[in-house]
């Protein structure tokens, strides 16, 4: 089949590796405009349209595909060459654009949608941090037909994976990524087969996935201890959760942490015992171990180094 592939970070990428390695040909290539990066901010090339350069790709980068937007221009030169390719079908991983309905209707099989979630759980932005944060025990993958809805979209296939109760959002996400390429694949040949059933969204169990923001990352530590420990994994590697510990001016950054059952009455935030084991802290319901920390301006580092420089005075 002739396929298109619009996607832009590392888990898109995964995607587009394995549909490059397949019977199929990807045709060209849509991500984002290359964005300012790393600590010199230069523009960067997005994870996708990397991969799409080493293969010889052809890669468009509109800022928008709207016709009526900002750049109606942009959007009409995108228009002109997808319609001049003849795509069987498009496939969409993380893209971050909006797609309007000319691109929903041109593929002759339309868009589908690797989507890092059991769909209608967690519709949105950051379906991997949200389920992490909120304690779930399973997530998954859903390849799903696009429509104009945020992730409303018609089910095409979907299969689930267990959360580790050590998972962080890096980890859930390396092996979300790996299922969603396996899937997609899976999906393609029974398009081509004409046995790709689709079934519609249960209208119960929605939730939305809103957009990480980097005020979320300040630790409430009045907040039970188990929910902390989820929110410091969902937000490993971004955007890092904090807390201020006593003896050091600015927050430091909690890359890893276990709640622990042991209630001591102590107020949320009093540092109960600092060992090289962890840095427990009292918090609204049970103790918080801190277990990776990182100092401003510094690296991250295991509790029994950071304690080597830290009396918790």
């Amino acid at each position: 089949m002739k396929i298109g592939f619009a996607g832009t970070p590392a888990f898109a990428q995964a995607a587009l590796e394995t549909l490059l390695q397949s019977e199929h040909q990807v045709a060209v290539v849509l991500t984002q405009p290359d964005r300012p990066a790393g600590r010199g901010m230069k523009l960067t090339a997005s994870a996708v349209k990397q991969t799409a350069l080493e293969h010889s790709i052809a890669v468009l980068q509109p800022h928008s595909l709207k016709l009526d937007g900002r750049y109606p221009q942009e959007a009409a030169d995108t228009q002109a060459l997808l319609e001049s390719l003849g795509l069987d079908v498009l496939i969409v991983a993380a893209y971050g654009l909006i797609l309007p309905q000319w691109v929903l209707e041109l593929p002759k099989h339309g868009c589908l949608n690797i989507h890092a979630s059991l769909l209608p759980r967690w519709r949105g932005a950051a379906p991997i941090q949200r389920a992490i944060e909120a304690g779930d025990q399973q997530t998954g993958i859903t390849i799903m037909q696009m429509d104009e809805g945020l992730d409303t979209g018609a089910m095409l296939l979907t299969e689930a994976i267990d959360i580790n109760e050590r998972d962080n959002a890096q980890s859930l996400h390396d092996k979300l990524a790996k299922l969603g390429a396996k899937m997609i694949v899976q999906a393609l040949k029974k398009l081509e087969q004409g046995e790709l059933i689709a079934w519609p969204q249960p209208n119960v169990g929605i939730t939305y996935a809103h957009k990480i923001d980097k005020t979320e990352a300040a630790l409430q530590l009045g907040l039970p201890a188990r929910q902390l420990a989820q929110r410091i994994r969902a937000f490993n590697p971004f955007p890092g959760a904090t807390l201020t510990l006593p003896g050091i001016t600015e927050p430091v950054k909690v890359w890893d942490a276990v709640a622990l059952d042991a209630t001591v009455g102590q107020t949320p935030g009093t540092i109960i015992a600092v060992t090289h084991e962890g840095i427990d802290i009292a918090t609204g319901n049970g103790t918080l171990r801190l277990l990776e920390l990182q100092r401003p301006g510094g690296k991250r580092m295991p509790v029994s180094v950071f304690v080597q420089s830290y009396s918790g005075a």
